[in-house]
């Protein structure tokens, strides 16, 4: 497992950007936590990072490269627009899927589907690697989220592939906007 520094990354960004289309589990800083991610059309490295995390059950949510994306592959209501407008930003939008294959099978319910376009360079990674990202706190399930690569359990810290370091990111998880029930989980 490799750390590499926001130059280093932009140094060796094609071969990493690779290695993620080939299924690499990655630690990555976003505009408000650090996420650990993977290729979201990778079943297996999508179950990996479910087994990371502690056998994590819960639907992922992925990182896309913009908003074009969603439009294409997530149904946007009327009612939806203002907070699609608020992309990129802070937010995960909990959208109905009108394509279930825009992701492996173990990212979601294939009903629904949360999205994020970070509003930080991080959001390059998908949109080079052409693929959405598994976009999840890079913690043990339950446990506290990451701001920093120190604060990293030693049980994620061995398996995965590389990660990015930024330093302190002083924020707090993303909003969650669940479009299917119209509700608006903070977190």
């Amino acid at each position: 497992m490799r750390i590499y520094t926001t130059d280093e990354y932009r140094i060796k960004k094609a071969r990493l950007i690779s290695d993620i289309r080939t299924g690499a589990i990655f630690i990555y800083p976003t505009d408000t936590i650090y996420g650990i991610g993977c290729n979201a059309l990778d079943d297996e490295a999508v179950r990996k990072v479910r087994k990371i995390k502690g056998n994590f059950t819960r639907p992922f949510s992925v990182m896309v490269p913009d908003k074009s994306w969603i439009r294409e592959n997530c149904e946007i209501y009327g009612s939806e627009e203002e907070w699609f407008g608020r992309l990129p930003g802070p937010y995960t939008l909990i959208l109905s899927l009108k394509n279930p294959h825009c992701v492996a099978p173990s990212v979601s319910d294939r009903e629904t589907l949360g999205v994020r376009v970070p509003d930080h360079w991080c959001t390059e990674i998908s949109r080079l690697a052409g693929v959405p990202i598994i976009t999840t706190s890079a913690n043990l399930s339950g446990g506290m989220f990451m701001t920093s690569i120190e604060s990293l359990h030693d049980d994620i810290r061995q398996k995965v592939d590389f990660m990015i370091d930024v330093g302190e990111i002083g924020g707090t998880p993303s909003t969650i906007v669940n479009m299917s029930e119209a509700q608006v989980i903070e977190r």
